[in-house]
């Protein structure tokens, strides 16, 4: 199994605000507790994720963005960056990966933590987001090449952004995980965090499904709870 100790820095990509409190914020608050320097990026304000007639676009994508600045502070998470990609209609677009590829050269993250963009569905019950699956391919494709890769998005080089080599992508949702982080010691806090998106959860029973995903998630383990990862140990070696 990879090694699944505590890296320097970690970079967290999702859609939608509340996307990490839902799958990986475990992981992110632990490696926080430990010292870790973590970042998310949302790749869209998640402007559209309501069916509310009164509440406008504009409306939801501010409460939204201080609902996931909440949760990271919960978390202990050190930095959140709001893309301003479409929501609903998010795509695996050069221009996305570009914005990503960016933030890695910033942050310089030893390790990005994504979902499965090839998973359309799980179970019988939940049909997995398009815009899930756009921005865990986007985050793949600027790991590799694009964040390592001197001359892809020669802009960034002009804006001083030299390149930079992940070590390791932690794929959550994979039907086929390999690691398993415990993250018993801080499942109260990730519920915290999960509940500071009132907008999406007001009435959800979030306790109860976290718990019930974690202990889900921990049983091929024996961990009481845990977020399950599929990861990519990325060598030195060149990969094309």
């Amino acid at each position: 199994m990879p090694d699944s100790s505590t890296p320097k820095r970690a970079m967290v990509i999702v859609a939608h605000p509340d996307d990490a409190e839902f799958t990986m914020a475990g992981t992110a608050a632990l490696w926080a507790a430990a010292g870790a320097a973590v970042c998310y990026v949302v790749c869209t304000r998640g402007d559209r994720g309501s069916n509310d007639p009164d509440v406008t676009p504009w409306a939801l994508a501010r409460l939204r963005d201080a609902e996931q600045r909440a949760a990271a502070a919960i978390l202990g998470v050190q930095e959140v960056v709001v893309l301003d990609h479409p929501d609903g209609t998010l795509e695996p677009t050069l221009a996305l990966r570009c914005d990503l590829t960016r933030e890695m050269r910033r942050f310089r993250p030893e390790v990005v933590l994504t979902g499965d963009p090839t998973v359309h569905f799980y179970g019988g019950g939940y049909l997995n987001h398009p815009d899930h699956r756009a921005a865990a391919s986007a985050a793949l494709d600027a790991v590799f090449p694009s964040a390592e890769t001197r001359y892809i998005f020669p802009e960034l080089l002009a804006a001083g952004l030299e390149p930079h080599r992940v070590q390791a992508v932690y794929i959550h949702g994979s039907p086929e995980p390999n690691t398993w982080i415990d993250i018993a010691p801080v499942i109260e806090t990730k519920i915290r965090a999960l509940q500071a998106h009132q907008s999406q959860v007001g009435g959800f029973p979030v306790e109860a499904w976290i718990r019930g995903m974690a202990e889900e998630e921990g049983r091929p383990r024996g961990l009481a709870a845990a977020e399950a990862y599929r990861v990519i140990v990325i060598n030195g070696a060149s990969q094309g």
